[in-house]
Order: C-alpha cells, then structure tokens, then sequence
C-alpha cells in the first residue's frame, strides 16, 4: 500500500496542497482562490486528489490562518506556516540566507541564517497579493495583467504601499495626469519592493542566498525582477525553490514524513476518503460575523435626530446683493476642493466642495472664474487664505499672500461656532485629526500617519466594490436591521472580513452599517488612540467631509453616548476657517488685496516638472 504525506494549506485568499513521497519528492500540488469559503475549497481540492490517487493513504498535516480550526477537529496535526516554509526552503536549498515570503495578506522576511527570526506584516497588508489584487482593479485588469503591462514599463512613479487608500490616490493621479498604465504597473511593483525591504526588514540586510516564496512573487515574474533589481542580487544568489508557490504546503507535507518516523501514533495515515468524512463532520466554524446595534430603529428616531443636528444653520446672505470687503478661504485637500466666501459680517455667501479627481489645478481655476464673476461691482475680495495639501499651489494660483495650516485652520472655524469646544475631531479624504482644546489654543494634536483606514476614501473605495454611490451607501446602513462586527483592520485586511460577512448571509445593508463602525472604531480607538471615557461631558466638535454621512455621525454618538455638534457646512470647515483667518490677519497687518480677474484666471498657463524627492526615509 503507497503511503503520501499531504501538506494542505489554507491561507487568508488561497487553498493549496502539496504531495510528497518517501523520498521528499513533490508528487502532486494544487492551488486555488477559497473567497473566505477555505472549508469547502479544502474538501474539493481533497476530493480531486482522491480521483488520482483512490487506493493510496495519507499522512495529512495542515497550515494556514484558516486551517487551524479545522486541525483542532481531526486527527490531522498543525504546523504554523513560517515553520513549514522554512522547512521547504531548506530542503531544496539549506544553504539559503533569507527567504521572501509575500501571500494573499501577509508578507514576511525569514532569516534563517544563525537561528530563524522573522519579520511580518501585522495591522496592514499593504505589499501583499490582495494590496495587488485593488491596485489591478485601478486599471482594470487583473494580477496577471499587472504583470504583463509591468513588462512595457520605461518610467517609475513614487507610489505608497504601506496603505491600499494611500497608494489608490497616488495611482489615480498619474493615471489622471496621463501616465502610461504600462509604468504605473511597474511603480505598483515597485512600491510592494520597497514596502518589503524598507519596512518589513527593520533595517536589517537582506544579503546573501535570497528565495522568493508564495504566490505572488511564482506567478508574477516583474515582481520578481523588481525585488532581484533592488536587491542587487547576482543570478547565482537567487534560490529558486521549486514551485516556489506551493511553499508552505511543501512544508507542511516534509513535517508529516518527518513525524511520521518519529511518532507513528500522531501521523496515522489514513485514506483520503477518511480525511474527506473527518473534516466534513467537522461543523463549520461559529459565524465570526457578530451582530451590532442598528444605528436608527425606526424613521421616527431617524427623524428626531436630523432635528437635532439642523438646529444651528451658519448664518447666510445673498452673493449678488453683497457690498465692501469679502474674504475667500481655499481648502485644496488630498481628495477635494472647497472654497467659501464670507462678507464682512462673516455670513456664508458662497461656497462649493468637489473632487479634485487628482488636478487639483484644473479642478479649482474653474470654482474660482465663476465666483468673480458672480460677485458684484459693489463688493471685492480684499482677503484670501489657503489651506490643505495644496495650499501653497492654491496661494500662487490666486496671488494669495496667506496660508495656513489644516490644524488652525479648522480650529478656527470650530471656535468661532462653539467658543467652549474641547475637542476637534475631523475625519477627510485620507487624513484623520483629533485637537484637544483649552481657552481656544491647541494643548494636542493626534492624528493618522501610515494607516487611512477610518476616512472617507475608505468608505468610498467600499461604497464603489459594493456597487453603491455614497448616497445609496448611507441610505443602507441608516436602517440596516442587523450591523456586522467587521472589527477595526486596514483597508486590503476589511476586503476579506466583507466577503466572509457576505458568504454567512448578511446583507449590504448589514455590511454597509458595519463599515460605518469599523470606520469610527478605527479613527477613534486604532489610529488616534482616543480614551472614549475622555471624552464624555466635553464639548465636540465633528467636521471633515466624512461626517456629511450621517450613518458615521450616529455611529459615534452611539459610541460616545452624548449628542456632538456637526456643524451644517461639516465638510467647509477648512475653508471657513481660512477666510476668517484672511479677514482677521489682512485688517490687522494692513495687508494689501490680492489681484485677482477671472480674465487672468482663464489666460494662466502652468508648466510642470517632476522629480524624486530624497528629503527622507520615505524616498518619494
């Protein structure tokens, strides 16, 4: 009777095995996508092996994220992944130095020279295959795809991987300003290199016989170049593992040969059909998918609370019956342009709030020409301010003298609406804050640094894989009857927790509500480390564009048990703050007005150049 060993790994997005006979020579393996259903993709693939191979018997060890559930109710035993991958690369090439293991949500650096020690991706995936899956959808094709237009490249862009929201802004740019798909591929992949080695590796070389694990790094070959390239590696340190993607369940299938010999009793082999009926006995694991309290239980609440939030209008008056000094404040963001004009009496006599759809240039000349060209003769703009991301590109636009921080730009705004704030808290496209306040000054300031995964792009990027308009998206979750516990994780790790929601039967009203929390857990707890305790009896002020979804507005005030104030131009704040500062700072410093004519506006012409910044470790 033929006695196998079988090495099945159930990984965060694939299901593979792997075959090996006495000798350690790999007979079979096979490789599939699961989409969060890693139990019933394990028994097909089972069942297909059995096809071959009906009479022989199996020593069956399991590994992966997924596996060890199912290991805990057979007598298959369980090896933890790094462990096993090590081992295969041993195998075929023990004098191997480091190992790169990149797979659907994870990446690791293994050192297995002088010990084993790893480095590993923890609360985000960006650099992993599911990072490249949304990168590839940006230009609407798949991995493979990737790889091939990667192949035409003749130009680099910087592209940040160490966020999937981040990098989706950066590649929807250069697409915008016309950049060949074929070079954004390959900034894709390069980006996941540099992510590897400058973040993973913690400063540590990675020198000598270097292996290239998992599928990713087997199945797309520019990637592969592109970490070769970087790494400076000469054609005889590179360790080609043989089906290099099949790693771990190699190794997984050497430690049951391997135990085998030393504990008969823990490595019984058994028929196929055997494992098929002990896993099939094996429930399925409990529904992960908590359930969370509906944001609004009938239209009556729904109502209620509107009335609440629409009590302080920000007082307004008519743009063509206007008179003497107005004040213009230019919010240009990471994702968005806002402007807002105020006359001296500092009422709201005009504004808009748009995408910058990645020109923020194009985007903002026009906002501005129809605004001077609605103001009458009677009144001119004596004051503008600038603020954001592109402030001082909105400043020289618009011949501005002032510019200002986003910080004291939407403290001033909050202030002037509630003097007794305690608290800011502003989420926008890609970037979150929190301001702690006292008598008006700033006492701190927390906000995101490497991670976006509470702010509006994230709801966005949801919204549009959902096939929703951030509408429809905020109409779902406002009634949704049973909210999904989708927990606080990055952006690439949530894609997988809506698919598992999905297959156990929630809604998209149900995930859609569930978003809403993840979005204000994460900005709240993950990434501004707010102590909720704090913050109850104080005075709050929300803004940002993220907080005109009224879902994420309830979502925190049912977090923080008190009603907030979100002001009625939430997403202006910005560009409210700055006008103020620009009527404040031109009347103290006598400052002259700015020359401004739609007329110059429409003649302007901009020439560009680009280059690669080397200011700091982040090597844009």
């Amino acid at each position: 009777m033929t006695i196998l060993s079988l090495g099945l790994d159930l990984g965060s997005t694939t299901a593979k095995y792997a075959v090996v006979d006495a000798n350690g020579s790999i007979l079979e393996s096979e490789y599939k996508r699961h989409g969060s259903d890693a139990r019933n993709t394990a028994l097909s693939l089972l069942q297909g092996l059995q096809n071959k191979y009906p009479k022989a018997l199996f020593k069956l060890m399991l590994t992966g994220s997924a596996a060890l559930d199912l290991a805990s109710g057979t007598e298959a035993n369980f090896v933890q992944e790094v462990i096993a991958s090590s081992k295969a690369v041993r195998k075929y090439y023990p004098d191997t130095d480091v190992a790169i293991d990149l797979g659907g949500e994870d990446a690791k650096v293994l050192y297995l020279t002088n010990g084993i020690e790893m480095r590993m991706n923890e609360v985000c995936a960006g650099g992993t295959g599911a990072f490249l899956d949304q990168m590839a959808t940006l230009l609407e094709t798949d991995t493979a795809g990737l790889d091939q237009l990667a192949k035409n490249a003749k130009t680099l862009y910087p592209i940040a991987s160490r966020c999937g929201v981040f990098a989706k802004s950066d590649v929807v740019s250069f697409l915008n300003a016309g950049a060949k798909r074929e070079d954004i591929a390959a900034s894709i992949l390069q980006a996941i290199v540099d992510q590897t080695i400058g973040g993973l590796s913690c400063g540590r070389p990675i020198q000598g016989k270097v292996a290239f694990i998992g599928g990713p790094l087997h199945f797309l070959k520019q990637l592969k170049a592109h970490f070769i390239k970087s790494l400076n590696l000469a054609e005889e340190l590179v360790a080609n593992i043989p089906q290099g993607q099949f790693a771990v369940a190699v190794g997984a299938a050497l430690y049951a040969l391997e135990g085998h010999a030393k504990n008969a009793k823990s490595y019984l082999p058994l028929p196929l059909s055997e494992w098929i009926r002990q896993i099939k006995a094996r429930p399925p694991a409990p529904t992960s998918s908590k359930k969370l309290q509906p944001l609004f239980l009938n239209k009556e609440e729904y109502e209620a609370f509107l009335k609440a939030h629409n009590q302080q209008i920000t007082p307004r008056a008519s743009l063509e019956d206007a008179t003497g000094d107005l004040w213009l404040g230019i919010d240009l963001g990471s994702t968005t342009v806002k402007g807002v004009l105020l006359d001296d009496q500092l009422r709201l006599l005009d504004f808009w709030y748009g995408s910058n759809s990645g020109t923020p240039r194009e985007v903002l000349v026009p906002y501005v020409v129809k605004l001077l060209r609605k103001i009458p003769s009677s009144a001119r703009i004596k004051g503008i301010c600038t603020t954001g991301y592109g402030s001082d590109l909105a400043a020289a636009i618009l011949g501005a003298s002032l510019s200002e921080v986003e910080t004291i730009a939407h403290l001033k705004a909050a202030i002037y609406l509630n003097p007794q704030v305690h608290y800011v808290i502003d989420i926008g496209g890609q970037d979150m804050k929190c301001l702690k306040t006292s008598n008006g000054l700033i006492e701190q300031i927390k906000l995101n640094e490497a991670c976006s995964s509470g702010c509006g792009a994230f709801i966005q990027t949801f919204a549009k894989s959902l096939n929703l308009t951030i509408t429809e998206f905020v109409q779902k979750a406002l009634f949704a009857k049973n909210p999904v516990d989708l927990g606080t994780r990055c952006t690439v790790f949530m894609n997988s927790r809506v698919k598992q929601a999905q297959k156990e039967g929630a809604s998209i009203d149900d995930i859609a509500a569930g978003l809403c929390y993840s979005v204000i857990r994460n900005a709240l707890y993950k990434v501004m480390r707010l102590d909720p305790t704090e913050l109850i009896g104080k005075e709050i002020v929300v803004q940002g564009g993220a907080f005109l979804n009224t879902a994420l507005l309830r979502v925190l005030e049912l977090y923080l048990g008190k009603q907030v104030l979100r002001p009625d131009i939430s997403g202006l704040m910005g560009a409210f703050g700055c006008a103020l500062i620009a009527k404040e700072k031109v009347q103290r410093n006598h400052l002259e007005a700015p020359q401004i004519s739609a007329e110059a506006l429409e003649a302007l012409r901009v020439t560009t150049r680009s280059f690669n910044c080397k200011g700091c470790s982040n090597r844009c």
